[in-house]
Formats: C-alpha cells, sequence, structure tokens
C-alpha cells in the first residue's frame, strides 16, 4: 500500500535489467512536492547528463510504470508513487 501522508516528498525510483547496470543503481528516492508527469520526471533524470541523457534519450526503448502499472508520459507521480524504468521485454 503506497504511503500517502502529508509527510512524504518523495517518489521511489527503481532501476531494472540493463538500467540497473549502466545508470549504477537499482534504486532511489527523489524528492517531489507535487504531482508532475512521468514525462516531466524521466526529462528530469535525462537533465543529469552522463549515463542518465543517453540511457534516457528520446528513442531509446524504455518502458515506466507507476505502483506496478505500465504508464505513459501523461500518467501523473504523485508524492508517495513507485517509479519503475525497465527495457522493453521482447519474447514469448
Amino acid at each position: 500500500m503506497r504511503d500517502v501522508s502529508p509527510h512524504v516528498t518523495t517518489v521511489r525510483l527503481v532501476l531494472l535489467a540493463r538500467l540497473r547496470e549502466a545508470l549504477g543503481c537499482t534504486a532511489e528516492h527523489l524528492p517531489i512536492d507535487a504531482p508532475t508527469n512521468v514525462a516531466d520526471l524521466v526529462a528530469g533524470l535525462r537533465a543529469r547528463g552522463g549515463a542518465w541523457a543517453t540511457e534516457l534519450a528520446p528513442g531509446r526503448a524504455v518502458r515506466v510504470a507507476v505502483n506496478h502499472e505500465l504508464a505513459q508520459g501523461t500518467t501523473l507521480v504523485r508524492p508517495g508513487d513507485e517509479v519503475a524504468l525497465f527495457p522493453p521485454v521482447n519474447g514469448g
């Protein structure tokens, strides 16, 4: 269950598969004081530069889930949410 108390001011960012290796971490807490959307959150991560800019560049195959549900760029992200970034999975 998601913590929606007023003192929560972060989202939990989880990195999976190749992103975990390329970005050198598995998870972190990002400060957030108001709802934003997935596109803006990813743009903020891309603005870190380096591997973040490369791995999250427009056109790169990266999927986003918010609270374990596949998300679009317009999906809202609120304090207390979990946001996962991962490459698409192929196969059958």
